[in-house]
């Protein structure tokens, strides 16, 4: 598995209702960059298990659906897109059912496989952000712009609610930082921000202090 990149990228990470999505965006705006949402891709794997009908508890059965479902990342606006099996499962994404459902999807090994490889294929053609969970410290562990973006749990639980979430925050955060398959960590070598206080212009103002357009 080829780690190192070919273009720069910058790795965003960090728990759900952080802030990173937001942040992420901006930054590539502002860079010039393709923005990339690990997340998507992960939800869209989730919807399209829904779908079918997989029983989601069952690994085993996860892992052949997703070996051999058609997943087509591709870019829009300078942003990512997925489709699966010709299907566009953007409009779904937030959907209660994906929400309660992504964390155990995203856990088995197969589908962070191939996640992953779909990841480093943005930062073959493109410099990148690219925001996650383990972007830094499994996608792209040889990066080295990388960032860990943290609130409080109360910011985060009010952030959720804004965007009409119902997530289980302290159960999102326990799942995925006990899995066995690239668990939400903050990677040695990454800066972490506390976002509770501060506005996205900030957050990017930071970050840009650390990352020159070019090397």
């Amino acid at each position: 598995m080829n780690t190192v990149a070919p273009h720069i990228v910058v790795a965003i990470d960090g728990p759900a209702a952080s802030g990173k999505s937001s942040v992420a965006r901006e930054l590539a705006r502002r860079l010039g960059f393709v923005y990339v949402n690990s997340g998507a891709i992960y939800r869209a794997v989730t919807w399209h298990m829904l779908r079918k009908g997989v029983e989601i508890t069952q690994s085993d059965a996860v892992a052949t659906e997703v070996a051999s479902a058609e997943l087509v990342c591709d870019l829009v606006n300078r942003e990512s897109r997925v489709r699966i099996d010709g299907l566009d499962p953007s409009a779904h994404l937030r959907e209660p059912a994906v929400n309660a459902c992504v964390s155990s999807v995203s856990s088995i090994p197969l589908v962070r496989e191939k996640v992953g490889a779909k990841l480093r294929w943005y930062a073959n053609d493109c410099d990148v952000v690219v925001e996650g969970r383990d972007i830094g410290s499994v996608v792209f562990p040889a990066a080295t712009r990388k960032f860990y973006v943290d609130a409080s749990p109360d910011v985060r639980l009010k952030r959720r609610a804004a965007e009409r979430q119902h997530d289980q925050i302290a159960a999102r955060d326990q799942a995925d930082a006990s899995r066995q398959t690239a668990p939400l960590v903050i990677a040695r070598d990454a800066r972490v921000i506390d976002t509770s206080n501060l506005t996205i212009d900030e957050v990017v103002g930071l970050i840009l202090k650390h990352v020159p357009h070019r090397v």
